[in-house]
């Protein structure tokens, strides 16, 4: 199922994928969606696509075909295989059926733009994570840092009213290039996703690019030294996202499983 004509459907009714998944072309289906378990810019507020997942039917490595989960919320019993489908990119089964939680469309939504350097980001972003704010989005890149307010109207306009900030004029395609990955932050080769505890501070690391979900993703490129163990020093780990193959080859896009993991 093409997952732009599900979210056309979806919009047609008011309703949303809230984890916000990335297309990366026209080719996008929900099956990859699923297999691939990204999520998009809303992910920190709204939650990740695994957490939207309500139930699967597979098809196993024996040709048995297999359902976990249901098609209602309260459907769990036993173990929610359903959700470890979720990034299991294709290795557990192939992907016959999904059933997804959707949300209704927020009312009102704006974006504000601030002038700020990365330590200023990271410190703003925890002190605004701790207050009852309806931020559905951040991102920070060379200096500046965008974010979405998406809500009821009342809250949006006492949010834009307490924060200040430069409204964005064309904030919808902002965030589409940060969702598609076509915003010039994530250029440049190799580049690494760092998940990170989002009260982190600044890395000390060359080669930032951007920063999301409140400072718990961030990004870099060029290949900075020694990347993973400093990500792990923080508490963290690092992707090594995009690539030539001969590094992907040599590094692994993942980190390694620690040795007790591993056996």
């Amino acid at each position: 199922t093409p997952l732009a004509e599900l979210e056309e459907l979806l919009a047609e009714k008011g309703q949303y994928l809230a984890f916000e998944p990335p297309h990366f072309g026209p080719g996008a289906t929900v099956g990859g969606c699923v297999a691939s378990g990204l999520s998009g810019p809303r992910r920190a507020n709204a939650g990740a696509l695994r957490d939207f997942m309500l139930g699967i039917k597979l098809l196993d490595g024996r040709g048995e075909v297999l359902s976990f989960g249901g098609q209602v919320m309260k459907n769990v019993a036993g173990y929610d295989v359903s959700r470890l489908i979720a990034g299991s990119l294709g290795t557990l089964g192939v992907i016959a059926e999904v059933t997804l939680k959707v949300l209704p469309m927020p009312v009102a939504e704006r974006t504000l733009c601030f002038e700020m350097d990365e330590a200023g980001a990271l410190k703003k972003l925890n002190q605004w994570g701790a207050l009852p704010l309806p931020i559905s989005a951040s991102f920070w890149h060379d200096g500046r840092l965008w974010l979405r307010l998406s809500g009821a109207q009342a809250a949006v306009e006492a949010a834009v009213g307490k924060l200040g900030g430069n409204a964005t004029v064309d904030a919808q395609k902002t965030w589409i290039s940060v969702r598609e990955q076509t915003h010039p932050a994530f250029s440049g080769e190799p580049l690494w996703r760092l998940s990170l505890p989002s009260t982190a501070p600044a890395l000390g690391v060359d080669g930032l690019r951007a920063i999301e979900w409140g400072g718990a993703q961030r990004w870099y490129a060029n290949e900075p030294a020694a990347i993973r163990e400093v990500a792990a020093s923080f508490g963290g780990h690092a992707v090594l996202y995009r690539a030539p193959e001969s590094q992907r080859c040599l590094e692994g896009a993942f980190a390694p499983l620690a040795p007790a993991l591993l056996a």
